[in-house]
């Protein structure tokens, strides 16, 4: 329950900020875009406009402005993390990416040429990218609601395969537990993205992340390098990162 909760207000997070960046977009869009159904989006946006986040109109709707700076404080820091993300990936890398939507998000800002991902995200097949972006998906157990690939499967194919870099987002991140996740299954992919990746392993973490601890520890601090974060987050605990080796780096909203 607690899990299928935080994808739900997940899914409405990016509903608002797909409206706020395309104020005209429809319903069958944004359904598309999310891979749910036009039902599903119908009800996130009934339930939005009952928290005054979102003004309905015929075929759509916008961004109400009581809503407008949950969307900045949310989802600006996030994106400034995928587009900083992105400037580390250079030409004929191949990196991982996991099934956090922040970590995948940085395909849409790529620069680099002949740059392979590899990644257990099944949202990924549909997901806007940059032009010099070849995707490869680890196959697997279609688990839902993230429709994250994860099980035997996804782990064999991983086994005898070797990246340059990884980009891993996060449910939580602490000095205590390190890199953790709420979804069981995704533990052991995570763990072997980070293990076969031959160069930098960048962790991406909004400050609501930041000294969280979830479920289910991927890794723990010692395995984490580099952090990607943001200007909120918890300046005590990214000192104890610090102290254990971890370098960090924090976008500011100043950059949007």
């Amino acid at each position: 329950m607690k899990r299928e909760r935080a994808y739900v207000e997940g899914r409405r997070r990016q509903v608002l900020d797909m409206l706020q960046r395309n104020p005209q977009i429809r319903i069958d869009e944004l359904a598309k875009r999310l891979s749910v159904s036009v039902v599903t989006i119908r009800r996130d946006l009934q339930y939005l406009e009952e928290k005054k986040q979102i003004t309905r109109f015929y075929g759509g709707a916008a961004v109400s402005k009581e809503a407008a700076g949950y969307v900045d404080d949310v989802t600006i820091y996030r994106e400034l993390i995928a587009k900083y993300a992105a400037t580390l990936v250079e030409d004929g890398d191949t990196i991982f990416i996991n099934t956090s939507s922040n970590a995948l998000d940085l395909i849409r800002y790529i620069k680099g040429r002949h740059v392979t991902v590899i990644t257990n995200n099944g949202r990924a097949i549909s997901y806007e990218k940059a032009e010099g972006v070849d995707l490869i998906l680890t196959g697997g157990e279609v688990r839902h609601p993230k429709e994250a690939l994860v099980g035997d499967f996804a782990t064999r194919n991983l086994q005898n395969i070797f990246a340059k870099k990884a980009f891993m987002g996060c449910a939580g991140i602490s000095s205590a537990t390190g890199m953790s996740t709420e979804i069981a299954n995704e533990v052991n992919v995570n763990r072997l993205m980070i293990e076969h990746t031959t160069q930098t392993v960048y962790l991406m973490a909004d400050h609501t992340k930041v000294g969280h601890n979830s479920s289910f520890t991927s890794c723990g601090i010692d395995m984490v390098k580099h952090l990607i974060t943001d200007e909120l987050a918890s300046a005590e605990e990214l000192e104890q990162m610090r102290a254990l080796g971890v370098e960090v780096y924090q976008v500011r909203k100043s950059d949007y």
